[in-house]
């Protein structure tokens, strides 16, 4: 068996959170075209639907529910209508999360409700979906889970308290599983950088991309194979580890400011 045929994913079933749009969207495309079967859930239908058609359309099967992963009731019947449509779950992608609550107000003006909403958003809602996941997932032999984080994850920001929180919490979350569930299971993480999908206020805040090293934002055709690679046969050895794909930015920092700015920066002069 080739490299190439050892990336195929034919026979194998891939949930994938937060899947409507974006990155999510991007991974789910990707998965499809590796031959997986994709179960897409996010809280918007709409956006779902969109989803659902892209990957019919490429010849793909795919079957779309609207979850909340922060409702643990929520996720558990979408993981049982996904067993009822497909009989097995490979491969779960904990897509699902978002930057916005609490984001540049300093710890003092941060109420009890925004951080448990960016807590439940961006670590709760991945334990939930792993929790559902795992029993069906060491059914089917074994598989892989695939967790988003962030840059944040590794390096806080100023006035950034609940969504670097989170994303940190994500990682160490995502190493207990590697190491709880192994051999059967390999856990690993993507981090993602810019992609012009992402927020579209840090995406003004960052002018573009062109603060990072690689001078741009992220493309979809960069990110999806990243995920085909991990969902694959290809990574069975890899556990518990995170690729960053952000241009750069984390390596070194990101000039001029060194950190991620939580205000405009000024025009150039």
């Amino acid at each position: 068996m080739s490299v190439l045929d050892k990336l195929k994913l034919n026979g194998k079933v891939a949930v994938v959170t937060g899947a409507g749009r974006g990155l999510g969207r991007a991974m789910a495309l990707a998965l499809a075209g590796a031959g997986a079967d994709l179960v897409l859930t996010a809280r918007t239908e709409a956006q779902l639907m969109e989803t659902a058609d892209l990957v019919r359309d490429g010849g793909g099967a795919a079957l779309w529910i609207s979850c909340d992963v922060t409702d643990s009731s929520s996720v558990n019947t979408m993981i049982e209508s996904a067993i009822s449509e497909y009989g097995h779950i490979d491969i779960l992608v904990n897509n699902a999360g978002g930057a916005t609550a609490g984001m540049g107000k300093t710890l003092t003006d941060i109420a009890d409700d925004e951080w448990r909403v960016g807590l439940d958003t961006n670590l709760t809602g991945a334990m939930h979906c792993s929790r559902a996941a795992i029993p069906h997932i060491l059914e089917a032999g074994g598989g892989k889970i695939i967790n988003v984080t962030s840059g944040f994850g590794f390096r806080a920001a100023r006035d950034n308290f609940i969504y670097t929180s989170a994303k940190a919490g994500l990682v160490n979350f995502t190493r207990a599983l590697a190491m709880t569930y192994a051999p059967d299971i390999q856990a690993n993480l993507i981090a993602p950088g810019l992609f012009p999908h992402g927020n579209a206020a840090m995406s003004e805040f960052w002018r573009n991309g062109k603060y990072t090293p690689m001078g741009r934002l992220g493309e979809d055709e960069e990110l999806g194979p990243l995920v085909v690679l991990l969902a694959s046969g290809l990574t069975s050895y890899m556990n518990g580890q995170a690729i960053v794909l952000d241009g750069g930015g984390l390596a070194g920092g990101h000039a001029p400011t060194g950190f991620a700015p939580l205000v405009p920066l000024p025009e150039d002069s």
